[in-house]
């Protein structure tokens, strides 16, 4: 098909309508650098798919996003958790690395594909947005199995996905030893 024609060097751009008030605009950016959007210009952020795990000095990260986020803006996040951290770094055979993991402040562990991913426990996370001005909703487990466990059981017994299901839903939400990715919700105040 190739690429579209281009547009002309003078005159407005053609089919492209200015956001109506109050319109809903969605806008993809490197969490790393949200240099291109103005202070408290923004209604909510999500951080996804490791983003912030993936930014080793998450501090920088949170503080820009609470430097987008409107008063009662709100920010929904996901981080690797401790859990996760620990099984990659028990995989790893890295066990001296895992006996400083309750004293370390920050953990960084090697990702099988070469990256490193920082991991929190849930008093760290809300530490973090707390310390970057925004007030904490809640922090939990997204889930309570990991992907490993849910195929591993599945394979040996195909009809345990009712079993499954329940196990997760029974799982204490409170419990941040559970899962291995923590969501939160936080607002700017």
């Amino acid at each position: 098909a190739g690429p579209p024609p281009a547009e002309p060097a003078t005159g407005p751009r053609r089919g492209r309508r200015r956001p109506e008030a109050g319109a809903t605009r969605r806008v993809i950016a490197d969490s790393g650098s949200l240099a291109c959007l103005r202070d408290a210009s923004v209604d909510a952020v999500v951080a996804e798919d490791r983003a912030l795990s993936r930014h080793l000095v998450t501090e920088s990260t949170v503080a820009e996003i609470a430097r987008v986020l409107r008063p009662g803006g709100r920010v929904l996040l996901s981080v690797d958790s401790l859990t996760l951290g620990m099984a990659l770094l028990a995989e790893q055979s890295r066990w001296a690395h895992l006996s400083d993991v309750p004293s370390a402040e920050v953990l960084l562990v090697p990702w099988p594909d070469g990256t490193i991913t920082r991991c929190f426990w849930a008093e760290q996370l809300r530490e973090l947005l707390t310390d970057a001005g925004l007030e904490v909703e809640w922090i939990r487990p997204r889930t309570a199995l990991s992907p490993s466990t849910v195929e591993h059981v599945l394979a040996r017994t195909p009809r345990a996905l009712a079993r499954l299901v329940r196990t997760e839903l029974s799982a204490p939400v409170r419990d941040d030893s559970l899962g291995v990715h923590l969501l939160a919700s936080a607002r700017r105040v």
